[in-house]
């Protein structure tokens, strides 16, 4: 029998993307990300493009891989960011995260973000798409509209940061979220959640899934 605790904290882990996204991670960085999620069975890694053969080659299916699109500033074309989601599956990806055109918003142009959020979508097919929108750089007005636009254009998941802005999660941004997206999207906060109390907090507040690379390390303390 498994105790109440340890029950709990493989509750918390299964929400987690183990997240390895740094420019200068090893291959041994990503076996040890990969490691530590089979071991603590965490949704997934997340991890750059690069990876996701040798991780397929090497863990096959004990691993769902997650990687990034247009990440992490976002101003790739459309058509550069699809070729990026069907060679992510093709490799052995399940689940991307792109990160929308925040030049787009800035311009008002909220109709060529549904746009490329719904192309990305049929790009994905069956797969998992997190519309990474970068809060740090959003007022609240462009924060709602894009709650719409991720609804509509039947993206899986809206995801706060990409944790390379000049912030990351915020329970407010989560709050707000809620309030504002269809019963079909699911939410994700990433950037920042580096404590239990943290990640607790946004699992309590809705967060189906939290991007982070201290995940294990923080509940190892328990």
């Amino acid at each position: 029998m498994w105790k109440p605790a340890i029950l709990l904290k493989k509750k918390r882990l299964s929400h987690i993307d183990h997240t390895q996204l740094k420019a200068f991670c090893t291959w041994e960085d990503i076996k040890k990300l990969c490691d530590e999620a089979i071991e603590y069975n965490t949704a997934s890694v997340c991890i750059p493009p690069s990876y996701i053969e040798r991780i397929k080659e090497t863990y096959g299916d004990k691993i769902n891989i997650c990687t990034v699109i247009g990440f992490p500033l976002g101003y790739n074309t459309t058509e550069t960011k699809v070729f990026e989601v069907k060679d992510a599956i093709a490799k052995g990806c399940n689940e991307v995260d792109m990160v929308i055109n925040i030049g787009d918003v800035k311009n008002g142009d909220f109709d060529k973000v549904e746009t490329e959020i719904r192309t990305l979508k049929e790009a994905a097919g069956d797969k998992v798409l997190k519309v990474i929108v970068e809060t740090c750089y959003l007022t609240e007005e462009e924060k709602i509209k894009l709650c719409q636009c991720v609804t509509n254009a039947k993206a899986d998941y809206i995801k706060t940061s990409t944790g390379f802005g000049t912030d990351g999660a915020t329970i407010e941004d989560i709050r707000l979220f809620s309030k504002n997206i269809g019963p079909n999207v699911k939410m994700k906060a990433a950037g920042g959640v580096k404590s239990r109390e943290d990640l607790e907090m946004f699992l309590d507040a809705g967060c189906d899934r939290i991007g982070t690379s201290s995940a294990v390390k923080m509940l190892e303390i328990e």
